[in-house]
Parts: C-alpha cells; structure tokens; sequence
C-alpha cells in the first residue's frame, strides 16, 4: 500500500476536506482525489494500493498454444532432418489451419526456449548475387556427391535439379558413376520431361571433356545435348558458387539423410534416396519458390525448349592399324573399334573425324583406305563398302 494514498482518503473521509481541498494541499488532481475515495469506499485499505499500470489484456501477445506449438514444430523437423527455420516452422503452422504468427515472432519465441544458436560470422543473405531460370527446363543442375554406407563404404549420388522449380528431376546412387550411367540417366530425363534448353555442371570428366589433360572427343553427355540442341554450360574451376543451388541441395540431402541410420547397400540407399524425393517434391515448402513445392513450382508454367544451335565436332589424330586390322577411336565417351582389313595391319594412318563420320588414309601416301559412321549404339564399326 502507498501511504500517500491512504493519508489523502483518511483527511476526506474524517477530517473532513473537500475533494478540492484535499487535491490542493497534496499536489495531486481532483480526479485522483475522487478515485481514491471511491476505490476506499469499495474496497478498504486494500482499495487504494499500488495498483499495475500493465493492460489487463495483450491482444497482440502470442498464445501459448502457438509458442508451444512453434516448439515442437522445430524439434520435430529437426529430428526429421527437414529445414526448421522461421519462415518453414510459418509454413507447417499455416497448413495447420493455425494463424500463424511472423518470422521474427517465431524467431525470438525459438531464442527464448534456447532452440536456435548464434552465427554471427554467417555471411547474410543479401550479400549473394542470385539468379534464377525464368521458366521449367530452362536450366538443369548435375552434380555427383557422395554418401558412406553402414560398413564404411564410399557411393556416389548423381542428382539433377531444375533450376527454375528445384524439382528433383532424378536423384540416383551407385558405386561409381561413369559417362556412360549418366548419359543413360540424362537420355530417360529427355524422355520424360522433354529436353532443357540447357544444363549447369561443374567440369567432371562424366559431363564434359573440355579440361581433361588430353584433349580428344566429346564425352558421351555433351553428344546427347549436341544432339538435342541443347547449350551446355560449366562453372568456373574452383567456383562450386556458380552451381549454387545444387551445392546448397546437397545440405538439405545430407541433412535428411543424417537423421537416418546408414544403409545398409546401394539397394537400399536407392529406397532412400526415392523417399526423399517424394518428400523433397511434394511435401517440402521452398523459400525461392515462394513457399510452394517444388512439383507445384515446376507445373505452373510452361516448359523451355532447347534454342541452341547445333555444333558440329572436327578432329584429327594419327594412329597405326593393329595386327587385327583395326583402330580404337573414342566416341561419346565410348572406346570404339573401326574395322580396316588385316591387309593393312601396321599401316600408320591419319583419321580424320567429322562428327559420327570417320575417313581414314594411309599417312604415307594419302590414299583414303576406309570409311566410317559410327554407329553409337555398337562397339565394332564396320567400314562401308
């Protein structure tokens, strides 16, 4: 109880000053006046303690209900291996039919239960430069990253990404992936959704050949997309930056896959790896996307068309007919044999190498001793008659 208070009402109530009087002598209001007296009247001594001057009621604070429930959403996703930051944990709460509260509510409501820790050296967001496809297909993302196996054993992942959606277009694993899987991988996509007007990967050998130390043919992967007109791009050596958003994929994979014990196989990591592209699809909201999933993202719009133009290959190289009378030359990432004739064997000759079209002279005296068309489905390419 305030002293003051009950020293105003006890000289109104019994020594008899009115409530303009009373307000004079004490320095306060009438009204105070009044509302002590009135308060005393009521409730006694009690009535004119000090009272809380917080509202009796805060509209705007968030109900317990969706603290709690912010709460569990994050450890619950985090258990899962699922993204669980503020603007996801918003996203579930909305599809909850709950009224969801903003990012940064969430935010301090995660930082009061202890769930979120510093990174003060974390680079911002708004420092990166992004860039986006416009439409479907109008870029994929390759890349190959790896995961262990419960027994210690290294397999490889090949994933391809739309860049426009991120809709997981395939997502794969293997012991080792070679030009060959790939280009076999690529030509089920082509298929399925239609060529890209163009791809991203980095510079691995099973995407392109355009650094290996011995320049020779095309790989397998860049005669597909030759043949589909599609513009083939690569990132800048020791630049993953420029294949942002399937580097950034890996850590929601590896971060869903963390949350699971080790396969197993490769068998069973492939029903993983499908698992997760069903949840990664369908059930998974994207920032980028604005919320949607990426399935809902890549549907929404029509599909780009390969408007590259096409390139044709020119090479030559020098070899000598073998004791079979034939000669290996690399096509779409493939070892192939050209049939001479034994008449020729250990004859040195000069190929020259138009796309699939192969002429082969004798380097001494120049006469065109056979020609070929690779014929990509086969080893052995027999020369024409």
């Amino acid at each position: 109880m305030k002293p003051k208070n009950l020293v105003i009402v006890r000289a109104v109530r019994e020594q008899g000053l009115n409530h303009a009087e009373a307000a004079a002598k004490f320095g306060v209001t009438r009204q105070w006046v009044h509302t002590l007296v009135t308060r005393y009247d009521a409730e006694g001594p009690d009535g004119v303690a000090t009272r809380s001057r917080a509202p009796h009621t805060r509209p705007g604070t968030t109900p317990a209900l969706i603290r709690d429930r912010v709460v569990q959403q994050r450890i619950d996703l985090t258990a899962q291996g699922a993204d669980a930051g503020p603007a996801t944990i918003a996203w579930h709460l909305a599809h909850e039919g709950h009224q969801a509260p903003s990012t940064a509510t969430i935010r301090r409501i995660l930082h009061a239960a202890g769930l979120i820790t510093p990174t003060p050296g974390k680079r911002p967001r708004s420092s990166y430069i992004r860039f986006q496809a416009e439409l479907p297909n109008e870029c994929w993302q390759a890349d190959i990253t790896h995961w262990y196996l419960a027994n210690g054993t290294r397999a490889e992942i090949l994933d391809i990404l739309d860049d426009h959606s991120r809709f997981l277009l395939d997502i794969r694993p293997a012991t080792a992936f070679t030009g060959p899987m790939v280009v076999t991988v690529m030509t089920e996509l082509i298929s399925a959704y239609g060529p890209p007007a163009s791809t991203l990967t980095d510079n691995g050998l099973v995407f392109t050949t355009r650094l290996a130390r011995y320049k020779g043919a095309r790989g397998g992967f860049e005669k597909l997309l030759a043949a589909h007109d599609i513009t083939q791009k690569n990132g800048r050596p020791g630049h993953p930056q420029t294949q942002g958003k399937i580097e950034r994929f890996h850590q929601t994979l590896k971060r869903w896959l963390h949350a699971r014990p080790r396969p197993d196989t490769i068998q069973d990591l492939h029903t993983l790896l499908t698992e997760f592209r069903t949840w990664y699809n369908t059930q998974r909201p994207h920032r980028s996307t604005g919320r949607r999933t990426p399935e809902q993202a890549y549907t929404a719009l029509p599909k780009a068309t390969p408007t590259g133009t096409r390139t044709t290959e020119w090479r030559s190289r020098t070899d000598r007919v073998d004791a079979v009378g034939t000669l290996t030359l690399r096509y779409a990432g493939r070892l192939r044999h050209l049939g001479i004739g034994r008449a020729h064997a250990g004859t040195p000759v000069l190929m020259l190498i138009h796309d699939r079209d192969v002429s082969v002279s004798n380097a001494d005296t120049g006469e065109i001793i056979a020609e070929h068309t690779i014929d990509p489905s086969r080893d052995y390419q027999p020369r024409k008659r």
